[in-house]
């Protein structure tokens, strides 16, 4: 039996319009799969290690770059002694090694301590000597103390010299580095015996060896003039804070590392006397 003409047109219509897909559909890009495997996995950031540091250092990057790496990339460090004198004899810089050893140590200034280390009570007026630094709460809190081995060298050329030349001092520290890590501005509080000038305290870069701390001195203070490339102090401008007190500022160009504030009278190499220290991460 033949079907009608117009019967015929119509089925044939309903069959294009159902049963082919149009242009438009054909066109549209395919939609991505939905589920754990259309996510896209998020970008790590490469651990850095011993060996990217010695790789960036053999490739001629500038310590300024280098510190900006190890400070905005996480890094997992091995600061042993024998990787201490790798690192030392693949040109790997001491203000390189001092941030890599600082990487993990908690800063606390000015971002603070952890949950699981609260913050000391506040001093709320400093009047005992000693040697404070300014927390993120604004309050004074004492720097942590160390048993320092001081030598005397130099000594037949400052009597030769009637004492124009001066003696030398050589500090020696047990371990790499301090217990507590600061982060620059650090705000400083000096409170002198009576009758002890600020002039008389030295403030110190230490010299990090395998196991142990070590700086080289001048006699008699000398904050404020230039003695030599071979010592290790460090410049700074305290202003007056009180009958007894001294204040200053540590500026972020004094870079990182292992630093100290040596009192004046400090003893010999038999009995020790007390250094304040702390580190100064980057």
């Amino acid at each position: 039996m033949l079907l009608p003409r117009t019967l015929l047109a119509n089925l044939f219509a309903v069959f294009l319009i159902g049963g082919m897909p149009s242009l438009a559909q054909t066109a549209e890009p395919p939609q991505p799969a939905e589920g754990p495997i259309a996510a896209a996995a998020p970008s790590m950031a490469k651990i850095l290690n011993n060996g990217s540091i010695i790789r960036m250092v053999g490739a001629g990057l500038s310590d300024d770059l280098v510190l900006q790496a190890i400070a905005s990339q996480p890094g997992q460090y091995t600061t042993d002694a024998d990787s201490l004198v790798d690192l030392k004899d693949a040109g790997v810089s001491e203000r390189v090694i001092s941030a890599m050893m600082n990487k993990g140590r908690k800063r606390l200034t000015p971002e603070g301590n952890t949950a699981e280390d609260p913050p000391p009570a506040p001093i709320s007026e400093v009047s005992e000597i000693g040697a404070y630094y300014k927390d993120r709460n604004g309050a004074w809190q004492p720097l942590e103390t160390e048993v320092v081995h001081i030598k005397s060298g130099g000594w037949l050329k400052s009597t030769a010299t009637h004492g124009i030349i001066r003696e030398d001092r050589n500090g020696h520290l047990k371990g790499r580095e301090s217990k507590l890590a600061l982060q620059a501005p650090i705000e400083i509080l000096i409170y002198a015996p009576t009758g002890v000038d600020i002039a008389e305290y030295d403030f110190l870069r230490f010299r990090i060896n395998s196991d142990n701390r070590e700086f080289r001195v001048m006699t008699g203070g000398v904050f404020h003039s230039s003695s030599g490339a071979d010592r290790d102090e460090v410049e700074f401008h305290a202003k007056k804070a009180g009958q007894h007190a001294w204040r200053f500022t540590i500026d972020r160009n004094v870079g990182g590392g292992e630093f100290g504030i040596l009192p004046p009278g400090t003893g010999n190499a038999t009995n020790g006397g007390k250094i304040y220290t702390f580190a100064i991460t980057e």
